[in-house]
Order: structure tokens, then sequence, then C-alpha cells
């Protein structure tokens, strides 16, 4: 079949923290014709993000740091609670996110498994997030957390239930970070008490 988009020029933006590029290009409507748009994407690479939990405790694990894109965007202080997560650069995912969580949350972690990825923001960003799950225990706690260079990160241990009521509440309005406790919600809580009560 041929293809249904042909690029026609593209021009970098800025090429400072990351590369913003205004891609022009031709595509085929759904009748038939041709039409040619114009679109910004931002490029930021690729990353990977993990929800820790604990199912006999039932808590889980997750951050609270400073975003400027959500002060900007009316979150008054600019904090934002989040799973943890982090670029993949040059890694797999399963290596960036095993090191990610030793830097931001101060956890080993053993045993991750993807559970899906996922655009995040599709209209203007190339990002492609591959997502997490992974029991925790103390025992498993090797660093105090904090995260790298300039980051200043909280490490949080909430109830699960609690963490949910946080996105009803609006405390957690991270997208990556809704996804992932719904999917523990769907999949990892709710299958466990499924199981211990047959």
């Amino acid at each position: 079949m041929d293809s249904a988009v042909e690029l026609v020029r593209t021009e970098v933006l800025s090429d400072d923290w990351y590369v913003l590029r205004k891609v022009t290009f031709r595509i085929r409507k759904s009748d038939g014709t041709w039409v040619t748009q114009a679109r910004e994407a931002y490029d930021r690479g690729n990353g990977a993000t993990i929800l820790l939990y604990d199912l006999q405790r039932e808590t889980v694990i997750l951050i609270r740091q400073f975003r400027l894109p959500t002060y900007v965007n009316g979150n008054p202080s600019g904090m934002l609670i989040e799973t943890c997560a982090g670029l993949l650069d040059s890694e797999a995912p399963e290596a960036c996110i095993v090191r990610e969580a030793r830097e931001e949350t101060g956890f080993e972690v053993r045993g991750a498994r993807k559970v899906f990825e996922a655009y995040m923001s599709p209209g203007s960003v190339t990002e492609v997030l591959h997502f997490f799950v992974a029991e925790y225990s103390g025992t498993l706690r090797v660093a105090a957390g904090g995260g790298v260079e300039e980051e200043d990160i909280t490490v949080l241990e909430i109830p699960f239930a609690d963490a949910l009521a946080k996105i009803a509440s609006g405390e957690i309005r991270d997208g990556k970070t809704i996804m992932l406790l719904q999917y523990a919600a769907l999949n990892v809580f709710n299958a466990s008490t499924a199981r211990s009560n047959p």
C-alpha cells in the first residue's frame, strides 16, 4: 500500500534542552485528496516510568518534585506527585527504570515488569513512555533517594487507597501516575484480593 504521508521539509526551531522541529508534510485524506500541512514536534527522547508497590502493606512509592510547565499553567506551587520516571537516553527501558528508581526513590528494583507503553502527548511531543510495575520492600531500600544533580525529590510512601483518593481530589494530576495507579487497581491490588478470597 502506498504511503499516505509524504515529508516535505523539516526545520529545527530550537536545539537547546531538547529539539523542537517544524515539519511540513503532505497527507492523503480519507476522501483521497492530498493536503499540505505543517506541525511542530518536540523531541525529548523516549522514557520509562515505574510504580513500586507492596501488596502486604498495601502501599506504593511515589515522589514529589517541582515541574515548571505545571507552574506556568495553573499549578500554584509547581509541585507534582508522580511515579518515578526518566529518559532512556541510550539505555534499554528496563535498565533505565532500575537506575532511575535507585536515584529517585532509593529502592533497588528487582523483577520489573513492563505492562504497556504509550504516546503521552501525541499532538506535539514525540515521546513514547514505557510503563513498569515492581514489588518493593524495606529490605530493598539501599539509598535515601532524592535524585541527582539539580533534582530535589521527596520520596513518598502512601497507602494505595490514599493514592487513588488523591486522583479524585486533584492532588495527583500527573498522567503517567494516574495510568499506573489505575492499572494497579485493576491488575495488581484487585488481582491480589481475588487470589486471597476465592
